[in-house]
């Protein structure tokens, strides 16, 4: 029996988070798939095969414990377990047949390597029969993350927004495991994932921000084992609104008005969220003034109310002066002038 460093399978270090093991292992997937190598399928189908069983145990905390538990004593503890195994089989057994499940010759009674099956087959596995001969330890399914793209005027309003989403979720064929009576799954080709299409009913809070996230509880990927589903996670993605900028809980609005309204002042229509409300332009106000309209902003997540709303006023020169307009436009200039020099 050989030793099976797996972490060099998997090639990734023993620091390895769980994200990166599994980054790995699909990443390996795919590679040595063997419809991905049908030139050189009996060498891809066995490398296959070694990624399958090292994903088994280091995607397992259970089994990665005990296995970085063995490290070079590995023979040792080989021996010890040979030793327990050979006496519960004569105890309660008697001539229990090891292959009895269907494994290749050569290969254990999970279809892996003597090396697995030796130290690893019925870990963490009590929940339910798997595909592999030994049984599945249910567990709660994996968080499931995507994205959801809503307007502002949908932040704005929320309530009930019906979506369809592409999600994946674990092979109901192989349960995950990526082999099916030790061979590869012919449903999801060996990687123990789908992707499906589901539709849900979402409920958009009030406000909602951009990269804020809305959890869907039980509608991630189901457990191993008959375990509960994960959730779902459904992270923000606001699109650019052609009217409205936003600050936090603020809109910000650009309002075209012309130099009169300006200089005289006049009483203007504002769009906000919920139509056109009038708001009053002082006389003498300067170009790009910013006025306030308050409460009419986003409604605010947490502490309820709303934001404000910010105009910027957008004087707008007049074009195509008739001779009369250009004649009184140089008379204004002329008395401003004037005031201007008496003023000295």
């Amino acid at each position: 029996m050989n030793y099976k460093d797996y972490y060099a399978i998997l090639g990734v270090p023993k620091t390895s988070t769980e994200k990166d093991i599994k980054s790995a292992y699909r990443k390996l997937a795919r590679k040595w798939h063997p419809d991905q190598n049908p030139t050189n399928a009996k060498q891809a189908e066995e490398k296959f095969k070694d990624i399958q069983e090292a994903y088994e145990v280091l995607g397992d905390p259970e089994k990665r414990r005990k296995y970085d538990v063995l490290g070079s004593d590995w023979q040792n503890a080989a021996r010890e377990a040979e030793r327990q195994r050979t006496y519960r089989q004569q105890a309660d057994f008697g001539n229990f047949n090891f292959n009895a499940g269907g494994a290749a010759p050569g290969a254990g009674a999970s279809g892996f390597s003597d090396f697995f099956d030796m130290f690893f087959s019925g870990i963490g596995r009590r929940g339910g029969a798997g595909p592999s001969g030994f049984t599945t330890q249910a567990q709660r399914g994996e968080d499931l993350e995507s994205t959801i793209e809503l307007s502002l005027h949908d932040a704005y309003e929320g309530g009930k927004k019906p979506i369809t989403l592409q999600v994946e979720d674990i092979c109901p064929r192989c349960h995950g495991t990526g082999t099916d009576r030790n061979r590869i799954c012919p449903q999801c080709h060996g990687t123990g994932r789908i992707r499906e299409t589901k539709k849900f009913d979402v409920t958009i809070p009030r406000g909602v921000r951009d990269g804020q996230r809305i959890r869907l509880s039980g509608q991630g990927a189901s457990g191993p084992g008959s375990g509960p589903r994960g959730d779902l996670y459904l992270v923000v993605h606001l699109g650019d609104d052609e009217q409205y900028e936003r600050k936090g809980d603020d809109l910000y609005v650009d309002l075209p008005v012309s130099i009169y309204d300006l200089l005289l002042g006049a009483d203007v229509r504002v769009p906000t969220m919920t139509g056109d409300v009038t708001m009053t332009i002082p006389a003498g106000t300067q170009n790009n003034k910013m006025l306030r309209l308050t409460g009419k902003g986003m409604p605010k997540l947490k502490n309820g109310g709303y934001g404000d709303e910010y105009v910027r006023l957008i004087g707008q020169l007049p074009t195509n002066l008739t001779d009369k307009e250009t004649k009184l436009f140089r008379e204004l200039a002329t008395l401003r002038n004037g005031k201007a020099h008496e003023s000295r």
